[in-house]
């Protein structure tokens, strides 16, 4: 899967609007989330640091919640955006928790697990789980 990985307000408008994953790499406002979802209609999910979460208002959590899309929290590990303006999750991540699943492991436990292993957040951990 890949993030689409956003580190000002004037990249909202390069953004295809098939893109599926953000990643705010800057602190939103609630225009520039509202411009986001305009030009991505088809985003399922924004990832924001969280520290810049806890500074989300209120209304961009319900609009985002009102439009079906998940807010994430985390940050991209060792991402250069000068190389690639995406980040990807490895194929090992989903390998891993089909080998935890077949394991019989409950999936709270798995998005514990995996996120000790990955750095990614239990979050985003879920929702990669419910995706696949």
């Amino acid at each position: 899967m890949k993030i689409r990985v956003v580190s000002s307000k004037d990249e909202i408008e390069t953004l295809g609007s098939d893109e599926e994953i953000v990643h705010l790499a800057f602190r939103p406002s609630n225009t520039d989330i509202f411009s986001l979802v305009m030009k991505c209609p088809d985003v399922k999910a924004l990832h924001i640091p969280s520290s810049y979460k806890k500074t989300l208002s209120r209304s961009a959590e319900m609009y985002l919640e009102m439009q079906g899309i998940k807010l994430l929290e985390g940050d991209v590990w060792g991402h250069r955006k000068d190389i690639n303006e995406y980040s990807e999750v490895s194929r090992n991540v989903y390998d891993r928790i089909t080998e935890l699943r077949n394991e019989g492991l409950p999936e709270e436990e798995i998005a514990e697990k995996m996120s000790k292993e990955t750095r990614l957040s239990p979050d985003f951990i879920e929702f990669l789980m419910k995706e696949k």
